[in-house]
């Protein structure tokens, strides 16, 4: 009965987080860049967490493609998020930092939220934890690992 339930659970949780992937250990993120993920680029909105949600994406340039991100709720900034994608070593690497409405940070002075490249296809580019998907030329879809359970972030471009 206890395997039975274990496998159960393997595969709740393999169902809860089908869009977002992380390395293998020893794995290296594969090779990617700015123009694979370019159609990004624009002004999202959705809503999310009980709240409207929205980013807005920068055309690439520099070797980097910049976002923000905000989340209000009851006509307040619950919070924003700052953040880039860049071309490193051949590969992609997102990186993000979080403040609260007041602009107060989350994380220390000198540390960033890091997902590594997992994966990329036509419409779709994986990172560790957090998904990319194009659904049409104005709608996105993006899958966020939040303390273990994948959020679906429904987005429409403005």
């Amino acid at each position: 009965m206890r395997a039975l339930f274990f496998v159960f659970l393997l595969n709740c949780a393999w169902l809860s987080a089908q869009d977002t992937l992380q390395l293998q250990e020893g794995q290296y993120p594969p090779k990617g860049n700015l123009e694979q993920v370019s159609w990004i680029t624009g002004h999202w909105q959705g809503e999310v967490f009980g709240g409207i949600s929205e980013e807005i994406w920068s055309a690439p340039d520099g070797d980097s493609m910049m976002f923000v991100f905000r989340l209000v709720n009851e006509g307040k900034v619950t919070f924003y998020e700052i953040g880039h994608m860049r071309e490193i070593d051949n590969t992609l690497l997102m990186q993000l930092k979080h403040f609260d409405g007041n602009l107060k940070g989350w994380e220390s002075k000198d540390e960033t939220v890091d997902f590594k490249l997992v994966k990329i296809e036509a419409n779709k580019v994986y990172f560790e934890g957090i998904t990319y998907e194009l659904i049409s030329e104005n709608e996105m879809h993006v899958y966020v690992l939040v303390e273990g359970k994948e959020v679906l972030f429904k987005y429409r471009k403005s």
